[in-house]
């Protein structure tokens, strides 16, 4: 068991033991916990290959916030500028609802009118406007001048791409690679996290250690990020705060992720845009007995797919070992040593030069998970505009640990815990800066703050 002590306003990381049931969160005033917990899933697509629409997928609603906008000139992201005018030139016939609304109403009275024709389903419905409202807030929270037309053009591309899937579902295969063309669902996910990121107020630490990464996969080797998991925009963010620097990790990094987000209808638009290894959590490998085996073959394919990438080489991938979302209850925060050995000793016989890095990530406040694991799909979204933090320590070996223990399971657990203490040590220096309001001034001999798209 590891338990985490924090001073008032830090965040709690792979912590286990009970605390008082007050310690409900709330965005505005508490503060996040830091250990993730890895989602996993594991379904089969193929890009000419979907399955017909059916309820079952229309009653998995859980949205994932995010939009279109430039950043730099706070002007919205036209649909075309990710591939649907595109689509259009190759004579899909695919309706425009969504996209050619010019108003808020018009948006929100095209859902209305999709149900009404049968054509979407209405819990899905009722997803994509709460959806559409909540990231309204977030984007005038912002304060920027233009929050009206920045939410209805990223909204308009992303309800249409969720009725979209909601009518042709696509399928995730166990190894999914990032859908760029004709539509490029990775800017399309991209541009609609942005305007909740407040960069004036987000940091990344040791920047440089992540050209030494980009580095070594241009050598041939692997990269593997052994990190927390905060909120379904984790890939998001970690992307767009390192995409004006390092743009192979941004666009390259493959994520462990949760058969959830590769289900849900409002997710999956934004997960169609990541290289994604599906695996099912063991969270949820019981919740339907029935498909128990089933879950297991898939993960077993998965984690063959994840061997062969390896032995291939120059591949990055990231993995939350808690399985799941950080959460503000420590009894869903643990941190399983199986899962940070089996991806070390997964490294080590591919057969080709392997690098592991701890990874701390903040970025709970944009989009906070619900206090409490649930079965069923259909959370409601929180989703605010704040700043958000990236860093990554120095790669530890096992080898160099191993050295002062004889018994090797206790070598596992040191080499478990230097990992863990590396991020808890991470997490602190951004919570530092960004909740803390030190900015900069949270640098430390160990940790480097820096903001490097300015």
């Amino acid at each position: 068991m590891v338990l985490l002590s924090v001073p008032l306003q830090s965040h709690t990381l792979f912590s286990v033991s009970r605390v008082s049931s007050s310690s409900s969160f709330s965005p505005s005033s508490s503060r996040p916990p830091l250990l993730p917990k890895l989602s996993s899933s594991i379904f089969s697509r193929s890009a000419a290959r979907r399955l017909p629409c059916a309820v079952t997928f229309a009653s998995k609603v859980r949205g994932m916030a995010e939009l279109v906008e430039d950043k730099e000139a706070g002007v919205a992201v036209c649909a075309s500028g990710s591939g649907v005018g595109a689509e259009d030139s190759m004579g899909l016939n695919r309706s425009r609802t969504f996209l050619d609304a010019r108003t808020e109403g018009a948006l929100l009275a095209g859902i209305r009118e999709e149900v009404e024709a049968g054509r979407l389903p209405p819990n899905v419905a009722s997803g994509m406007e709460e959806l559409y409202q909540n990231y309204r807030n977030a984007v005038f929270q912002s304060g920027n001048p233009r929050a009206d037309e920045i939410t209805l053009s990223n909204m308009s591309v992303a309800l249409d791409r969720i009725f979209l899937d909601a009518q042709d579902p696509f399928v995730f295969s166990p190894y999914h690679k990032a859908q760029r063309e004709p539509f490029d669902y990775y800017m399309f996910g991209q541009n609609y996290i942005r305007p909740l990121v407040d960069f004036s107020n987000s940091y990344v630490g040791n920047i440089s250690l992540f050209y030494d990464m980009e580095e070594k996969l241009q050598q041939g080797h692997n990269v593997v990020l052994i990190s927390n998991h905060q909120t379904e925009a984790d890939p998001a963010a970690i992307a767009l705060l390192l995409e004006s620097t390092n743009p192979t990790i941004a666009e390259n990094t493959i994520y462990v992720a949760g058969d959830r987000v590769v289900t849900d209808p409002l997710c999956k638009p934004f997960s169609m845009g990541r290289n994604l290894l599906c695996v099912y959590s063991k969270k949820h490998m019981g919740d339907v007995p029935e498909l128990t085996e089933m879950k297991r073959r898939a993960n077993t394919r998965s984690l063959k797919e994840m061997a062969l990438l390896l032995r291939g080489g120059s591949q990055i991938i990231w993995i939350a070992p808690s399985g799941g979302r950080d959460r503000p209850d420590p009894l869903t925060k643990e941190w399983h040593p199986a899962s940070v050995d089996n991806m070390r000793r997964l490294t080590e016989h591919s057969g080709v030069p392997g690098h592991i890095y701890p990874l701390a990530l903040m970025c709970y406040d944009i989009m906070p998970p619900p206090p409490q694991v649930e079965k069923d799909i259909g959370e409601k979204r929180v989703i605010s505009f704040h700043g958000v933090g990236l860093s990554v320590a120095p790669e530890i070996k096992f080898h160099e640990i191993a050295g002062s223990y004889e018994n090797l399971d206790e070598a596992k657990e040191a080499y478990k815990h230097a990992i863990f203490s590396s991020i808890v040590e991470q997490y602190n220096v951004l919570n530092s800066a960004i909740h803390g309001k030190q900015g900069l001034r949270a640098s430390t001999p160990t940790v480097s703050l820096s903001q490097p798209w300015n």
